[in-house]
């Protein structure tokens, strides 16, 4: 049985869908129950719905074999974890954003404001720049608008947010996507059956 960890929200429906189409479906996962965990024994999978930022914390500590997860929380959490497969799903962009009109005076330490500390501090260290990082966790939009911050980190899907409240993307740090990861002893242990299903939700992502 291949424990599964899937990110609750638009994002899950969608993987869930995925790996319905690769041959690993469990119709129960589409009740309106409040359960958490659903197994198909004859497809043996068991999957479980979690915050997607956990998703990777699962992973790595064995409670889940293989998970999907967004390149975003990959790249700010690192968890010890093999990185398998792109989905091609949820794709958006980690970007840095300002005010439409704001000039970055390189002689002043520049404020980030970011629900992602890591990301930025890595960004902006390759760039040399110093920087003074606020982490958020509400909406970051606000923060520039406020004064709190000279700039935002932050993911950007339509952009409809920042034109709303006057600002723009200005650098892309990276792009992301949903990716499937597993734990690094279970892919010892059943590296059959999580290769078999990497290469049917290869087939099907590709589609």
């Amino acid at each position: 049985m291949l424990n599964i960890a899937l990110p609750k929200g638009r994002l899950g429906e969608k993987v869930y869908a995925l790996f319905a189409k690769a041959g690993y479906p469990c119709p129960e996962i589409l009740s309106a129950s409040r359960k958490l965990i659903f197994e198909n024994p004859e497809k043996g999978v068991r999957y479980f719905q979690v915050k997607p930022s956990d998703v990777g914390i699962y992973v790595e500590r064995g409670a889940a074999d293989i998970g999907v997860v967004g390149r975003d929380v990959l790249m700010e959490s690192e968890p010890a974890v093999y990185e398998l497969l792109d989905l091609g799903l949820g794709k958006c962009r980690m970007a840095v954003a300002a005010p439409e009109h704001f000039r970055d005076d390189a002689s002043k330490t520049l404020r980030v404001a970011t629900k992602f500390p890591r990301v930025a501090q890595r960004y902006y260290a390759s760039l040399g720049r110093d920087i003074d990082i606020i982490q958020l966790n509400g909406s970051i939009e606000i923060a520039p608008i406020l004064g709190l911050s000279d700039v935002i980190v932050d993911i950007v899907e339509t952009g409809t947010t920042l034109r709303e409240n006057h600002l723009t993307a200005r650098e892309e740090v990276f792009p992301i996507s949903a990716r499937l990861i597993a734990n690094r002893s279970a892919y010892q242990f059943k590296k059959d059956e999580i290769t078999r299903l990497t290469e049917a939700l290869a087939g099907e992502a590709a589609v």
